[in-house]
């Protein structure tokens, strides 16, 4: 199991005494020739030199960021960013230091959490913490054995995508990453009946038992994720929330970014070809493994509108080379090539908060009201066409 013994050396520094700061050659510049080598996660990763270089700069920065918060560590105690926060409703009586520290903790957490304290801060300040408090200690032992044996649906489609998940990964695809990702999985889907399974949970939920170490801690990682941080039926059988998102992302997409998606209408473009991935699978199969967890840091303290701001600014940064595009499948290659060399979390960070623009949860919220009764009309219409096509499926 992850969080065994012999696993308990830290994983962030087990990996990084691993990793060589690389420094290719004149001959290699020239050249341009692809580089692999694994990342801070166990993950391979492909790129020419000048990803090289930026990498090298990234990893410079989180040692900066880990100074800071170090250094935060010990003049404020070890526990300092559970200061009262500052909530969506600003109390009168709420002190002025109570916003400073507020505004400060929004500020470090936007730079990145470095890897080593990002299990303890994500998992207090998610709610996993809480959430975990309110039940008997023994919850996730008792669980994962009472289900250990049983056979469903649910369980053949997790044990179908096991090697699927991150295939080539050093832990994650062997037989103990196998059994300690199925452990999670199961056991959430019996906690709760409503979501189950839902393809794109196995890369989460992998993700994040390679960031908290252990398997109770993902779990309830998990549990926080699907039932406080995003939007309800996301993971449902027929998705409505995911749909429910994409129509949300379009109308975002139209008053942010009007010229562009002028464009992408033109070609008949449907967002819902990149959107899909990027909401069910919250871009761990899209981005480098740390530009995902800078996304994460973000997205475990805003809550879920941080999805929305990073696909813009997906589309932001590419804008000129997609207004040129001629057909989806360009449109398509561009998003790809894109993000999966985004390693600069920081410049898609800033574009996402400072060039997308200010957009509150409350806003998003109103939007996705607006669009929930054609979702679920279209969703039902789809539905009876179905049932009346296979009537023997009901049975």
């Amino acid at each position: 199991m992850y969080g065994t013994q012999s696993r308990r050396k830290d994983l962030a520094f087990e990996y990084q005494s691993q990793i060589q700061i690389l420094r290719p050659s004149i001959h290699t510049r020239r050249a341009n020739i692809t580089v692999k080598f694994q990342d801070l996660y166990g993950f391979t990763v492909e790129g020419n030199v000048d990803d090289v270089n930026v990498l090298n700069e990234v990893r410079e920065k989180v040692r900066e960021q880990g100074r800071v918060w170090w250094a935060l560590e010990a003049s404020k105690g070890a526990n300092w960013y559970l200061q009262p926060q500052v909530t969506s409703t600003l109390k009168s009586s709420l002190k002025i230091s109570a916003l400073v520290n507020a505004i400060t903790l929004k500020k470090l957490i936007r730079k990145g959490i470095p890897p080593v304290l990002r299990p303890k801060v994500w998992f207090s300040l998610s709610g996993a913490a809480k959430k975990k408090s309110t039940v008997p200690e023994s919850y996730y032992q008792d669980l994962t054995m009472a289900v250990v044996d049983m056979v469903t649906p649910t369980t053949k489609q997790i044990d179908h995508d096991l090697p699927r998940t991150f295939p080539g990964h050093p832990w994650l695809d062997t037989i103990e990453g196998h059994a300690a990702l199925r452990r999670v999985l199961v056991a959430y889907s019996f906690r709760d009946s409503d979501v189950g399974y839902c393809q794109g949970l196995n890369y989460v939920a992998a993700l994040l038992l390679l960031v908290m170490k252990t398997e109770e801690d993902a779990f309830w990682m998990l549990a926080v994720l699907l039932e406080n941080v995003l939007v309800s039926d996301c993971y449902t059988n027929n998705l409505s929330g995911c749909h429910v998102e994409q129509r949300v992302f379009k109308d975002l997409l139209t008053k942010k970014c009007p010229r562009l998606a002028a464009h992408l209408d033109a070609l008949k473009f449907d967002v819902s070809l990149v959107c899909t991935e990027w909401f069910l699978c919250l871009y761990s199969k899209s981005f480098p493994s740390e530009t995902t967890l800078r996304v994460w840091d973000v997205l475990f303290y805003e809550g879920a509108k941080v999805l929305f701001h990073v696909a813009l600014a997906i589309f932001k940064m590419n804008e000129e080379e997609l207004l040129v595009a001629h057909h989806v499948g360009d449109v398509i290659s561009v998003i790809q090539r894109s993000t999966h060399h985004l390693f600069d979390p920081d410049e898609l960070l800033t574009v996402a908060f400072d060039k997308v623009g200010f957009m509150t949860t409350t806003t998003i919220s109103k939007q996705r009201k607006k669009q929930e009764p054609a979702v679920m009309a279209e969703l039902n219409q789809r539905s009876r066409r179905l049932n009346s096509v296979c009537p023997d499926e009901k049975r």
